[in-house]
């Protein structure tokens, strides 16, 4: 008896395996996602928790819980208006990881085309060069960050014993330490993508063009740099939308005139305990995130359309 291979599995089997990555979206971050934009709708209380109202649906009535939906307040959204430290700390923020995401994409684009380049038996290793450092944990790799650019460091050290500088240069605790420090961390999210995309091209392309009159460097600009975009824009994705509500690096590496939204988003959560405000700032960082995504990919979508 043969099974023909076309037929497909049972739709309830189907159903299943289509739930389990909605189901994660949900437990995971559409759940959270409304928690914590409840509580940007709150005010600000000195109590456990620190904002109003708390819901409680196992033990709050009906009444209960529309008169606490009645207290909810817009006003912390208003504050990021009318408080320049937020403006300042978006601004910011957007700056240091758009101008870190260019210049990784310089860095990264010849590593990448290098490794697709290389033979394939070198492919292995060279990938899991770029993944070593996760072998380590983040934290440690950006504490010994500190001591390389520290005053007394090892950089500063090797500099003076080469006669490069006379005395110890300033690094740490300035936005230089801070794109120094992202650089380095996310590099291989720039790196992973576009090996991804150059490694699959079709090297027959290159040789086509050739073949018709174009130099090296023409072919790479009208073959290899177009069929590179979709890794272009993974890497670059990958890049900057975590560098933007980065924490860590801009407060250990950066100083007192770094001011990025992660760190300011820190300082209301935990130092001034005004949750409520965090979470709005926290909201308003997703949103300027998710529409300029949800906006490209609306127009990807209707070019693949328009294609076939």
């Amino acid at each position: 008896m043969t099974v023909n291979p076309k037929i497909s599995p049972p739709s309830n089997r189907r159903w299943i395996v289509t739930s389990i990555p909605y189901l994660w979206m949900l437990v995971f971050f559409l759940v959270p996602f409304f928690i914590v934009l409840k509580i940007s709708f709150s005010s600000s209380e000195i109590a456990q928790p620190p904002y109003a109202p708390a819901f409680d649906f196992m033990t709050d009535t009906w009444n209960d819980t529309l008169e606490k939906l009645l207290t909810l307040t817009s006003d912390n959204y208003s504050r990021l208006f009318q408080d320049s430290i937020y403006f300042s700390s978006y601004l910011s923020s957007l700056w240091i990881a758009g101008s870190s995401t260019v210049m990784m994409l310089f860095i990264a684009y010849p590593i990448a085309y290098a490794m697709a380049r290389a033979p394939k038996s070198w492919r292995p290793t060279l990938v899991m060069m770029v993944v070593l450092p996760f072998w380590t944990s983040f934290l440690i790799r950006i504490y010994a960050w500190i001591a390389i650019l520290s005053e007394e460091g090892l950089l500063n050290t090797l500099l003076t014993s080469l006669g490069i500088i006379d005395e110890p240069i300033q690094i740490l605790s300035t936005n230089t330490a801070v794109y120094i420090g992202i650089l380095y961390s996310y590099l291989p999210f720039m790196v992973l993508p576009l090996y991804s995309t150059l490694e699959k091209m079709d090297e027959s392309l290159i040789e086509s063009a050739k073949d018709l009159g174009c130099t090296s460097i023409g072919a790479f600009w009208r073959i290899t740099a177009p069929l590179s975009i979709p890794g272009v824009i993974a890497g670059c994705f990958l890049v900057f939308i975590p560098a933007v509500g980065e924490f860590v690096i801009p407060d250990l590496l950066g100083g007192s005139e770094t001011i990025m939204i992660g760190k300011t988003m820190w300082e209301e959560f935990f130092n001034n305990r005004d949750w409520p405000a965090a979470s709005g700032v926290a909201i308003a960082l997703l949103l300027l995130l998710m529409i300029p995504i949800m906006i490209f990919q609306s127009n990807e979508a209707r070019q693949q359309e328009a294609g076939q």
